[in-house]
């Protein structure tokens, strides 16, 4: 693998990625460790090796967890189809976790087949999920250069110290100081020297492997600023910033499905020029009694969001042929899709309503799909001619924004009234 070409600088020969993800999650404040806490339905670690996935020239990852956690975190690859990954088992402190990771590109005790060694190593916290390309190849190209690199960030608050009393004793200028983030990248050879002579108190008590580098390898790293969205999840409030930024990333792009009937699809174009000022929206008229290869190109590009527009009252069967193309497609789905069934009435009749009966089936159909990581909700457009069709539409797309924004499991199966 070569991190070359012109926007690289000189070319790596390979690099590796070893994520300690060993933590008990103390601060967190629960019984479940941080990196296996789940974010939409999905374990955090998961979100951050797939950060490293997504990096074509990253040629192996290593996850290093606890002793008690490597069958769930194997579980979890095999649940989510990572590749390119390799658990480690963890030591009692965070740099014996790293080493042991690094130990499996060098010693035949740790690993039954050697991978290849790597010229370049990031280390990067698994609850740092939101890393992205650009900053890892800055850190490797620093590396390359400089022997060591790590990303940085202005610190927020001034640092104090404290005297014996409890008092202040001095403070740090803070434009002088920064803080010390992840990814860090450094030649192997460099930071496997320096934990191979680092002191017991230096694994057990340390911190900062850009310190162990410059400390017993003498290289002093370069430091590159880092961006807003380096931070880690420590407390319980940032599973709660994750969980939104991630809602906000899968609310970025619909696609609405329409058939053939004039009513339909003006509701769906209608429907079209209210959202697309808030999202990317895909429109598709279709049958889906066929297999329709632009719907089929969707599913594969990631989509997490659908609305099919019809006028058969609540058209359970249609939304199960949307479920069996997206399981089709063999589409990994690694987040919660949300699947609208919006249902157009123009009948005169006010008092027009879904019987009992068909809001008991839909209400099971999707607790039997939740299971499938599906949420589906139901939205009825009352249209009526003394109301303009699009206030009506405009009060629907509200509607859809608000449910694909939430992506509240409690409300599935619910028939919605716009």
């Amino acid at each position: 693998m070569e991190p070359g070409g012109c926007d690289m600088g000189p070319a790596v020969k390979a690099v590796a990625a070893v994520l300690p993800a060993g933590g008990s999650g103390e601060r967190l404040g629960g019984a479940t460790p941080k990196q296996f806490c789940a974010v939409q339905g999905r374990p955090l670690v998961s979100y951050t090796v797939r950060a490293m996935e997504r990096v074509s020239w990253i040629s192996d990852i290593i996850v290093v967890v606890s002793p008690e956690n490597i069958e769930t975190m194997k579980s979890i690859i095999k649940k989510y189809g990572h590749q390119r990954v390799t658990v480690a088992e963890g030591g009692i402190t965070r740099h014996r976790s790293i080493f042991n990771g690094l130990k499996l590109f060098s010693e035949n005790e740790f690993s039954n087949c050697l991978l290849q060694k790597p010229e370049v190593v990031i280390i990067h916290d698994a609850v740092r999920p939101f890393v992205e390309e650009d900053i890892l190849r800055k850190v490797v190209m620093a590396a390359k250069e400089y022997g060591a690199a790590g990303a940085i960030r202005p610190l927020v608050s001034t640092v104090i110290a404290s005297a014996a009393d409890g008092c202040l004793d001095h403070s740090l200028e803070r434009a002088r100081y920064r803080a010390s983030e992840m990814p860090q990248a450094f030649l192997f050879d460099v930071i496997y020297q320096a934990y191979q002579q680092c002191t017991d108190y230096d694994l057990d008590y340390g911190t900062e492997c850009l310190h162990l580098a410059l400390k017993y390898c003498k290289t002093n790293a370069k430091l590159v600023e880092g961006t807003a969205d380096l931070w880690k999840v420590t407390y319980k409030r940032d599973l709660y910033a994750a969980e939104s930024i991630i809602k906000d990333s899968l609310s970025q792009q619909i696609c609405i499905i329409t058939d053939a009937k004039e009513a339909v699809v003006q509701v769906g174009f209608l429907l079209h020029e209210s959202l697309r000022s808030q999202i990317k929206v895909e429109a598709v008229s279709v049958s889906l009694s066929k297999c329709d290869s632009h719907l089929q190109n969707t599913f594969s590009g990631q989509c997490y969001n659908f609305v099919c527009i019809n006028d058969n009252k609540y058209a359970i069967e249609e939304i199960q042929q949307l479920v069996d193309m997206l399981e089709e497609s063999n589409v990994p789905l690694l987040h919660p899709v949300i699947l609208i069934s919006v249902h157009l009435n123009s009948s005169e009749n006010t008092s027009f309503s879904i019987d009992l009966e068909e809001l008991t089936r839909m209400k099971k159909f999707a607790r039997e799909v939740k299971r499938k990581n599906i949420l589906v909700y139901g939205l009825l457009i009352q249209h009526k001619d003394n109301l303009p069709l699009q206030e009506t539409v405009n009060s629907a797309a509200a509607l859809i924004m608000a449910l694909i924004k939430d992506r509240n499991p409690e409300l599935i199966g619910q028939l919605l009234v716009a």
